[in-house]
This record gives C-alpha cells, sequence and structure tokens, in this order.
C-alpha cells in the first residue's frame, strides 16, 4: 500500500487511475511520468504501467492480480503438522508431494517450525515436557 498524508492509496486504485489515463490517450511512458511527479518514489514502475496498459489494450480492465502458474502455493503450518502426525519419517520430498509446493518450502517451513530429522523421524529441536516424560518412560519400560 502508498500512503500520502491521511490517505492510503491502493494497488487497485492505482491500476484505476491507470485506467482513467488510458482512456485519456495518455502513453503508457507519460502515465508513468505523472505518477512519479505525483507519488515519487511510491508510484508503480515503468515496466508496471506498460505491462497493465498492454492489458487495456486487450480489453482486460480487471484491477485484481492475475494467479500466476510460478507463484508458489501457501500452505500452513497446521497442514504439515498433520502430515507429520500421520507419518514422522516422511521426506521433504514426500512431505512436498503431498502439499503440492516444493521441497525447499517445505524445508524453510520445518526450519521455522523448528524441526529436525532424528534417525529418520521429524521431531522439534527442542522436546516439549510430555515428549520428554514419554521418553522417559519408554526407557524405564526398555530398564
Amino acid at each position: 500500500m502508498f500512503e500520502m498524508s491521511n490517505f492510503v492509496l491502493t494497488k487497485q486504485h492505482l491500476r484505476e487511475v491507470l485506467i482513467f489515463c488510458f482512456n485519456w490517450k495518455k502513453s503508457a511512458a507519460e502515465a508513468y511520468r505523472m505518477f512519479v511527479e505525483i507519488y515519487g518514489d511510491t508510484a508503480p514502475t515503468d515496466k508496471s504501467c506498460r505491462e497493465w496498459f498492454r492489458r487495456f489494450k486487450d480489453s482486460d480492465f480487471s484491477v485484481e492480480d492475475k494467479p500466476r502458474s510460478g507463484q508458489p502455493k501457501k500452505f500452513e503450518d497446521k497442514e504439515l503438522e498433520a502430515l507429520l502426525e500421520e507419518d514422522q519419517s516422511q521426506t521433504q520430498e514426500e512431505l512436498a508431494e503431498s502439499l503440492g509446493v516444493t521441497q525447499q518450502a517445505v524445508s524453510v517451513r520445518l526450519r521455522t517450525m523448528g524441526m529436525i530429522q532424528k534417525q529418520g523421524n521429524w521431531v522439534p529441536y527442542e522436546l516439549k515436557s510430555r515428549d520428554v516424560e514419554r521418553r522417559f518412560f519408554t526407557c524405564k519400560q526398555l530398564i
């Protein structure tokens, strides 16, 4: 979002202003120069203005972003946690495939969640008290 005094400009608003410029038969370059003069550093880039004008020429006046094929799918920690509860021995590749994301995205999220792989299982880096108790009980049973 862009801010001028008490008025907050959204991407959609700026794109609507671009439509106004387009309808007034301004070029993308002229629109860009006007934006820079009015909004300074918060103005959209020249490239962005040209891309939007290209869409307008194709009769696409939607001011919303289009989904992009290269845009990574977002997933929630809860989805990943549910998969780990199901089977802690899954590889990052298997988790990524189940979630429909990249292995790198899973790796980053696991690290953020404080999970590490020990003996083929994903576990919290710092054990919770219930996990300590469970391991202590298991060890006691083995003695």
